[in-house]
């Protein structure tokens, strides 16, 4: 089998990284990849918005499926075009991805399918949006509709950070036409969560649940990032009536619903939870694998990938058995000096070979003289299982000390519990 895998970052990285366990796959294409992936497989230099490029590359080299890891080129339709041209797609075809394309078109199917979540309202004008911010109290979350790398979220703790932030997304436009649309929401305490799932169009199946870590600091201190580590499983799906009200709140209305409004989804959807005193509410559905959550949860699957995504393609979802591995799995971050705001590329990165005992995932990376050097905000992550969760972070805090990049930083309370 030969596949494609789409995107260059962290995610894909570890996608293809599992994709090339399964004896069936004998050539990965990453398009257009990084220096990780450059390396282990081959990386091909056509940009992913280019649709009619990345088919033409398909039919020749015979690709028997594609994985499209990114939001952008799905919410822009590549697996419809790719389908169109005869290519079996891992992911959602355009109608589908609307779900990241538009925070307030999945709001709205949660409100109509009766899915727990934030109350919110929507503005398309500063005066009304600065006139409404104050709805739901304080603090409240101002969400750009569109696409904005993951950033596009601001949790504003007063009514004075909420207009400037909303001037900053209506009125500055920092987010482009992102924010042609605001979403207002009630701020959710409690713990975040994670859901991976498998879709086919007719079937959801959740993977080992994860948490991510957004804010780039310490202590959850700092600016929102894409997220700096994550580990899988989630220690609050311990509880077994958690999970089992999950199951019957979010994802069985969230399959029905899509039937119904005739959304015939297959590939990944990611839920974003927030937990408290047991009630779990929404917070986002992605349409694509998360970044860290993937290292951490493709690290303990024993199942073949591919058997998987060619069952969720196939819609046979039903009839394809997925099993994990019980031990823990921590991915920590390694971001360039200023990420998530300004950064410098082209640092050498020293200590990559030095690395025994976890995966290092490439994501900013680029080759260039035979050196691996920076090319992004989240440079690599770092990936280690263990007997317990304890011992896959010790793992990988100890393996990701034999790497260094000038000004590089990682957070040091990814699966850190208090005692």
């Amino acid at each position: 089998m030969k596949v494609l895998v789409i995107g260059n970052g962290g995610r894909e990285s570890a996608i293809a990284w599992a994709l090339s366990k399964s004896p069936k796959v004998e050539k990965i294409y990453v398009m257009p990849g990084n220096a990780g992936t450059g390396i282990s497989w081959e990386n091909v230099d056509i940009s992913p918005s280019d649709q009619e490029a990345v088919c033409a590359f398909a039919k020749e080299k015979g690709i028997d499926l594609a994985v499209i890891g990114p939001e952008d080129p799905l919410v822009a339709g590549l697996a419809d075009q790719l389908s169109g041209a005869g290519i079996k797609v891992f992911g959602p075809n355009q109608k589908a991805a609307q779900f990241e394309g538009s925070k307030a078109f999945t709001k709205d199917f949660l409100m109509r399918h009766h899915i727990p979540t934030a109350r919110y309202r929507e503005y398309t004008d500063l005066d009304s949006l600065k006139e409404g911010l104050g709805e739901f109290g304080f603090p409240v979350v101002l969400k750009a509709d569109g696409l904005a790398a993951g950033k596009g979220v601001l949790i504003c703790q007063n009514e004075e950070e909420a207009v400037r932030g909303a001037e900053k997304i209506m009125g500055e436009r920092a987010f482009g036409d992102a924010g042609n649309l605001v979403v207002v929401e009630e701020f959710l305490t409690g713990r975040e969560a994670s859901i991976l799932c498998f879709l086919d169009g007719k079937r959801i199946v959740p993977m080992e649940s994860a948490q991510d870590y957004k804010r780039a600091h310490d202590n959850d201190q700092g600016t929102n990032t894409g997220g700096m580590g994550s580990y899988s499983p989630n220690i609050l799906f311990d509880d077994e009536a958690l999970v089992e009200r999950i199951e019957k709140e979010i994802l069985t209305p969230t399959i029905e619903g899509f039937v119904e409004d005739g959304i015939d989804f297959r590939g990944v959807l990611f839920i974003g939870l927030m937990i408290e005193n047991g009630e779990p509410k929404v917070l986002e559905f992605n349409v694509r694998f998360g970044d860290p959550e993937t290292q951490s949860v493709l690290s303990r699957l024993e199942t073949d990938l591919s058997d998987i995504m060619l069952a969720c393609v196939e819609g046979k979802l039903d009839e394809q058995p997925i099993q994990w591995s019980k031990s823990p799995a921590v991915t920590v971050v390694m971001a360039s000096g200023g990420y998530p705001d300004a950064y410098e590329k082209g640092k050498v990165i020293e200590g990559l070979d030095a690395v025994e005992d976890a995966v290092v995932f490439h994501a900013g990376t680029r080759l260039e003289d035979g050196k691996v050097l920076t090319d992004g905000g989240r440079v690599l992550a770092v990936t280690a299982t263990g007997e317990s969760l304890e011992e896959a972070r010790e793992k990988a805090y100890r393996e990701l000390a034999k790497i260094s990049f000038e000004d590089g930083f990682s957070r040091s309370d990814i699966a850190k519990f208090d005692s």
